[in-house]
């Protein structure tokens, strides 16, 4: 049996910290499989499909990622993609206290789901979608490769120039 895993998010754009957990979670697994979800109280940047592109575009050094697109109940499309492990970046004590509730809601969901947390490194634990979006209009492009992958800067602009 295959050990296959799921890393939810809405990846929005995908930064430094997300890829760290997506290089780091692929080695424990056979498959990881990055799930872009649609958060009901966030308005996206990107749509699901340039997500999907740039994150594809940022992983494709590692050969075990793919990427899907759900909506509904990140336990079922876990189920849905055969696996039974949801991978969680965390960066700080206040992001494990709202996984911790996740957590909790989603054994009640469905108990043969378990969810593994792993830590950001240390240098990105200040990273988050909110900051990219209002550094970016003002870091040039080589303070901004310190924050997400250097490959997606030019969409991050153009979508930030709209």
């Amino acid at each position: 049996m295959s050990r296959r895993a799921v890393y939810t998010g809405s990846f929005d754009p995908i930064s430094l910290g997300h890829l760290n957990v997506i290089e780091r979670a692929a080695k424990l697994v056979d498959d990881l499989i990055v799930g872009i979800g649609q958060n009901i109280d966030k308005q996206p940047l990107f749509t699901a499909e340039e997500r999907i592109e740039l994150i594809e575009r940022a992983t494709a050094h590692i050969a075990n990622v793919s990427v899907k697109t759900f909506s509904g109940l990140a336990v079922r499309f876990v189920r849905q993609c055969n696996a039974r492990v949801i991978v969680r970046g965390v960066r700080s004590l206040g992001d494990i206290e709202s996984e911790f509730t996740m957590t909790l809601a989603n054994r009640k969901l469905d108990p043969s789901v378990e969810t593994v947390f792993l830590m950001a490194d240390e240098e990105y634990t200040h990273v988050s979608s909110s900051l990219i979006k209002q550094i970016t209009p003002l870091a040039g492009d080589d303070e901004l490769a310190r924050f997400v992958p250097r490959i997606i800067i030019p969409d991050l602009r153009a979508k930030l120039a709209q």
